[in-house]
């Protein structure tokens, strides 16, 4: 895994505490600094609330990268793309999380913990983590994309 600059962020809601444990424990044994924002038990919390937590982390420059993790992956990733400067992917396979960083730039994968396994979505964050933005072409397609937020 590719080291990183700053500490990854990481939130779930209470569907995806043991989920978000098992990424942690991956990322601290590959050297990787993580910035746990919740949630840290089973009691309901609102994944907009989370998203919102964790986002904050990579507009105030703390972070550049996160994790979001939910029961479907759905709820938290639609959660975070309503915040500015993020671009969140929910991806369940290899060829979604190395795209999303070459084409899209994504700076936050979030995962259904109900969806898929701990095991692949490990293999996911390295693939997140280590992949770089390609630009190019891809540049005017993330500017548009950026730009659809302030309208």
């Amino acid at each position: 895994m590719k080291p990183q600059s700053k500490p990854i962020a990481i939130g779930c809601d209470h569907a995806g505490v043991a989920f978000k444990n098992e990424i942690i424990a991956f990322l601290k044994q590959n050297n990787v600094a993580v910035d746990d924002c919740g949630c840290y038990n089973n009691d309901s919390v609102d994944y907009p609330d989370i998203a919102e937590a964790v986002c904050k982390k990579i507009n105030n420059g703390t972070s550049d990268k996160a994790i979001l993790i939910c029961g479907t992956g759905i709820g938290i990733s639609m959660s975070a793309n309503k915040i500015k400067g993020i671009r969140a992917a929910l991806c369940h396979d290899y060829f979604s999380a190395k795209y999303t960083r070459l084409h899209n730039d994504a700076n936050v994968i979030c995962f259904g913990a109900r969806v898929i396994g701990t095991g692949l979505a490990c293999e996911l964050v390295d693939i997140f983590l280590t992949e770089e933005f390609e630009g190019g072409r891809h540049a005017a397609r993330v500017e548009k994309l950026m730009n659809l937020q302030n309208k």
